[in-house]
């Protein structure tokens, strides 16, 4: 039985299995890749020079390290501040300026920008030593009008240079005086010119004002020649550098206090 089965199973693959044909010797075989390992051995024993064509395995490639980029941070862009017209600084708790008319009221003091000291006074208004070449003698008063600076000369081609307020348009001046007065803490007697003037402005100027930190005058005052003109101090230091006054020289209070102990009665005060 079991020869049987044998016979009967050779003959089930002599069917299935196709005749070779004499082509398929001659046709394009995949070339036989062999490991170099298993063919070392005999590719020894061949003659003739022949050479298997053996590939080596592949190479391990090692991940390299990727680099770390650090984000840079946006840049900031600091929005460029423009003045279309100049903004007044507002000023100090209880100095009264007048009341509103109506109108757009004339504010009469300089505009704050955002580099200011305290006080609203531009640092090239401070006072500071400065090289100042001129004929005058030291210890005159040289008082420059456009760029609003007074300058007391002094020794070796110096000056000390200070910040001022001047007469603003209709009230600028220039002449040669002599400081004549000195006086702390002035009282202040408006002229009545000055305040029928004001009046129409809807402000009420007293006919007289003692001394004190409200007064306009400030803390010193150097009356000039027979004139109603002085360099004084004032209680709005923020109108320094501005044409704001009706034709004196103000100074700020620190200031004039020094003016006021270099220079006595006497001293050539010239305004240009």
């Amino acid at each position: 039985m079991n020869r049987s089965f044998l016979l009967l199973a050779v003959g089930l693959l002599a069917g299935i299995t196709q005749p070779a044909l004499a082509s398929d010797r001659y046709g394009n075989r995949p070339p036989v890749i062999v490991n170099s390992d298993l063919t070392a051995p005999w590719v020894n024993q061949l003659g003739g020079g022949v050479r298997p064509k053996v590939y080596a395995p592949p190479r391990r490639v090692q991940p390299q390290p990727q680099a770390r980029f650090q984000q840079q941070p946006a840049p900031q862009y600091q929005q460029r501040q423009t003045y279309q017209r100049r903004q007044l600084a507002a000023p100090p708790p209880g100095v009264h300026i007048g009341r509103n008319t109506g109108r757009q009221q004339v504010i009469q003091q300089a505009a704050v920008r955002p580099n200011a000291p305290v006080g609203g006074v531009e640092p090239q208004f401070l006072p500071q030593m400065v090289s100042y070449r001129t004929p005058e003698k030291p210890g005159t008063i040289v008082i420059d009008t456009n760029n609003r600076f007074l300058y007391l000369v002094m020794d070796g081609g110096q000056a000390k240079r200070y910040g001022v307020g001047v007469g603003k348009p209709g009230f600028e001046w220039a002449g040669v005086h002599k400081v004549t007065r000195k006086a702390e803490w002035p009282t202040w007697h408006p002229p009545a010119e000055m305040r029928a003037r004001e009046a129409k402005k809807g402000h009420v100027l007293p006919v007289k004002m003692e001394g004190g930190p409200a007064n306009p005058l400030g803390a010193r005052a150097l009356y000039l020649g027979s004139t109603l003109y002085r360099i004084h101090g004032t209680n709005a230091p923020w109108t320094i550098g501005n044409a704001v006054s009706s034709g004196c020289i103000r100074m700020r209070n620190e200031d004039v206090i020094d003016l006021y102990q270099r220079v006595g009665v006497g001293t050539r005060v010239i305004v240009q």
